[in-house]
Formats: C-alpha cells, sequence, structure tokens
C-alpha cells in the first residue's frame, strides 16, 4: 500500500492495535481519539467494527464523548470509508454525501481467518465458567459454518464429547466423517438434556422456550451470533440457565490478532479498488 494519510476511527482494542499495525508499515496514520475528527487532509478513513451499535452514534468508547453518525457522515464528504458491519441505512446516508463506505467484514477472508480467535474466546469464557474441565464434556456446537468449523475441532482436540447441530445433509456428512457426533434440528430436543455446554452460532432463534425445557439446567449457553443472537435469554433465565452472549470476542481475547485480519482485508480491498 502506497503511503498516505490514514485517519484511524473510534473501535475497541482491535483498532488501537490496527493503527500501530499500519504506522509500522510506514504508513501516515491520525487517531480519532487524538488528533480529532478534521477530515480535510485525509485519504482514507477505516472505522470500528461495528461501525454503530444504534445507527446514530459512532462505535467509539474510548473516545472522550460520544459522536453523532449524521454529524460525521457531513463532515466525511466526498472521502473513502471502510469500517466493519455497516448499516444499510447509513451507506444511504453516506451516499448523499458522496462518501464511498465498504463492509470489510462481508469479506470471506476476515469471516474464515477471524472463526480462529472467535473460537478460542469462546472456550475461554467456556473454561472460565464451566466446573468441569472441557476434556470428557458433552458439548453441542449449533451450526456448522466457519466458527461452527473451527470450534468443534478445537473441542474435539481437547477431549470433548463433540456434538454438532447441523440442518444441511452436507454438512452432516462432514459431521460424520470429522468423527463428531451428528444432530439434525429436528432432534436436537432429544440430545439437550445430555449436554454440560452449548455453543451456538446459528444468528436466528434456534433455542426457545420450547427447547430450553429440555436442557440439563446446569449447562452453560454461550450464544456467538450477533445480535439479537439465538437463544431466548428471557426464558433461560427462568429456568435457571446460564447464558452468555459473547459478542466481538476477538476484539476482547486476541485484538492484535483480530488487528492483524482486518489489516489484510483493508489491504486486499486497497488493491482491488485501487485506493
Amino acid at each position: 500500500m502506497k503511503r498516505r494519510s490514514v485517519m484511524v476511527l473510534g473501535g475497541d482494542r482491535r483498532n488501537l492495535e490496527l493503527a500501530r499495525l499500519l504506522i509500522n508499515d510506514g504508513e501516515d496514520v491520525k487517531i480519532s481519539y487524538v488528533h480529532g475528527l478534521n477530515f480535510e487532509d485525509i485519504d482514507l478513513i477505516i472505522g470500528p467494527l461495528p461501525l454503530s451499535s444504534d445507527k446514530k452514534t459512532l462505535n467509539a468508547p474510548f473516545h472522550p464523548e460520544e459522536i453523532e453518525v449524521d454529524a460525521l457522515l457531513e463532515k466525511m464528504r466526498g472521502k473513502t470509508l471502510i469500517a466493519g458491519v455497516i448499516d444499510e441505512e447509513l451507506i444511504l446516508k453516506g451516499s448523499i454525501y458522496g462518501i464511498t463506505m465498504v463492509d470489510y467484514f462481508k469479506r470471506e477472508e476476515l469471516q474464515v481467518l477471524n472463526a480462529v480467535p472467535t473460537a478460542e474466546g469462546a472456550i475461554k469464557i467456556a473454561i472460565e465458567n464451566m466446573p468441569i474441565t472441557l476434556h470428557g464434556s458433552n458439548a453441542l456446537v449449533l451450526g456448522f459454518g466457519r466458527i461452527g468449523k473451527a470450534l468443534s475441532n478445537m473441542l474435539y482436540g481437547m477431549g470433548a464429547n463433540v456434538h454438532v447441530a447441523a440442518r444441511k445433509h452436507e454438512d452432516i456428512a462432514w459431521i460424520k466423517n470429522l468423527r463428531y457426533i451428528p444432530v439434525c434440528f429436528d432432534e436436537l430436543d432429544t440430545v439437550l438434556q445430555g449436554m454440560d455446554v452449548l455453543f451456538n452460532t446459528v444468528p436466528q432463534l434456534v433455542l426457545d422456550d420450547n427447547r430450553l425445557i429440555h436442557l440439563n439446567r446446569e449447562a452453560l449457553v454461550i450464544d456467538l451470533a450477533s445480535q439479537p443472537g439465538g437463544v431466548d435469554f428471557g426464558a433461560a433465565e427462568k429456568l435457571g440457565i446460564k447464558t452468555i452472549h459473547a459478542l466481538g470476542i476477538p476484539g476482547k481475547t486476541a485484538p492484535l490478532t483480530a488487528a492483524r485480519i482486518i489489516k489484510e482485508t483493508i489491504y486486499n480491498i486497497i488493491r482491488e479498488r485501487g485506493l
């Protein structure tokens, strides 16, 4: 990437590490917390993941004050913004000001690489919140996408009895080939009582009140799906089931690794678009 003026805007520890990595690469980096929000001489703006959690304010937990997204976009006129999880409504607003917005979270390379720190972080959460070891435990992974694959592999390597629930026949076949225990979603109720820990990766409601009543009350449920998640948390609380909605795991448990993945993805975008 040729040297240019880059503004790293908002975000958590991932963006702080990303700024450091870009500086080490020789880039002229400005950090919003230090330099304010003047975009006049900025060639490229790198935003947080997500860009905004409420579509009103920038995701900037380290910034001394809230930043209104509408006012921010007006200042960015004609600029290019690369960020993660950009709401369609914000993309439309940005287009009014001639802003080119690119969502790096939609990139397959980021999703694949991000699955590993997410899976490791999920296992860390399980270890910290379970009274037993994962080794020898009955673990259920809901979903066999990128995160489900990485997580199942790690749990299996730790000696857990890995059950994986999937809907697609080809996924069930792969689950069998990898020596995990396959579970069809329509048979889920029959295995819940015997599980010690559940990891949900499905971004829709899969553990509703009708399913949760079948679950072992001592089991731990870790939901890795984005908001609103795949668990009826209210029903789980009434049943006395411990649940943890674990969002943004890479930024919390492995910010440097996450930053390296984001940097690699951003460089790919820059090369492809000739930015």
